[in-house]
């Protein structure tokens, strides 16, 4: 069991989401679970369809810490040729 956890983590560590400046894992994570693969599939999207993709997957996520990583990563799917580099953080969308 423990080896699956490490090799489903470093499959996160390695998908093209972890491009997005302070992704945290763990939302790569459930993105590539709710069949999402590459960042340009964001954008568009609101970051609350994405999570209630997200929610059908994985009933336990809490939003208050996908939601921020979800805009940010909208966002950076939308801008990713010249971002606002004081967007490219978490903090920015909580």
């Amino acid at each position: 069991m423990r080896e699956s956890k490490k090799k489903a983590d470093l499959e996160a560590l390695g998908s093209a989401f972890m491009r997005v400046p302070h992704m945290p894992v763990r939302v790569a994570r459930l993105l590539l679970d709710a069949g999402y693969t590459d960042v340009f599939q964001l954008s568009g999207r609101s970051a609350e369809s994405l999570f209630a993709d997200i929610r059908k997957h994985d009933f336990l996520a809490e939003e208050k810490n996908v939601l921020p990583a979800l805009r940010l990563a909208i966002y950076f799917a939308e801008n990713e040729s010249s971002p606002d580099k004081s967007l490219l953080n978490l903090h920015a969308w909580e």
